[in-house]
């Protein structure tokens, strides 16, 4: 089989596993991109945006960013605190990357949640170029998200509709991602210590000051305790 063969087999096959996350990235991207728009931004910032940061997460949380007084060391520390779960995806796909030549600089670029859990865990035919599978697979995701964040930029400035309450959509997305990590806990410690911080250094700091204080006491109480909660079943 020539090359090109081999990249449209490995695109056959890794698309199914991309439908899901189509559905979900498209639905996050159109609001995204609304949102930008109501908050003064024209579609090039959301598909500008998607295309360098794709970081869902971070990416809501940049349009806050954005409108608030400049402060760089606080959206660096923010930044890293938002994606440091990356650095571990990292380590488990060093193996899986070896070999690939340029397709693996794209890979590490775009890996996302998506991409690595599909990445990692799908069973590629034996027939089907490793590489190529993980390529077209984060492509793919990729372009949902550029696509649809775009979109939703065009529609937010072209259709007049009632936008309030959008903006919710972010804290919507958080509060799905903590009751799906809530649900995967055997016991909730981690849980509990994330709610207490935040609630303690909301009280502390004050709602404008207290993410980043609250990041980094998480991240301290959960690395003293690690081995404390791991016993206790309170890791997964």
């Amino acid at each position: 089989m020539n090359a090109q063969g081999m990249r449209r087999k490995a695109l056959r096959a890794a698309f199914p596993h991309t439908i899901p996350i189509f559905t979900g990235f498209w639905f996050l991207g159109l609001a995204y991109g609304i949102y930008m728009n109501v908050s003064g931004f024209s579609f090039w910032y959301p598909m500008l945006m998607s295309l360098t940061i794709f970081g869902g997460s971070l990416e809501f949380l940049a349009v806050s960013m954005l409108l608030s007084p400049f402060a760089p060391v606080q959206t660096l520390v923010v930044t890293l605190m938002i994606q440091a779960r990356h650095l571990f995806y990292g380590i488990s796909m060093l193996d899986k990357y070896r070999g690939m030549g340029w397709k693996r600089f794209y890979l590490i670029f775009g890996m996302c949640d998506e991409s690595f859990s599909i990445n990692y865990t799908a069973e590629i035919p034996e027939d089907v170029d490793k590489g190529w599978f993980m390529f077209w697979v984060t492509l793919l995701n990729q372009f949902y998200w550029v696509s649809g964040s775009t979109l939703g930029g065009v529609l937010g400035s072209l259709i007049a509709f009632d936008t309030e309450g959008l903006d919710f959509v972010m804290t919507a997305m958080f509060v799905v991602i903590f009751l799906e990590q809530w649900l995967k806990e055997k016991k909730h410690y981690t849980a509990l210590i994330g709610m207490g911080a935040a609630v303690a250094c909301r009280l502390g700091f004050g709602a404008d000051s207290f993410m980043v204080p609250t990041m980094v006491c998480i991240l301290l109480l959960l690395t003293l305790g690690r081995k404390p909660i791991e016993k206790a079943g309170g890791l997964v």
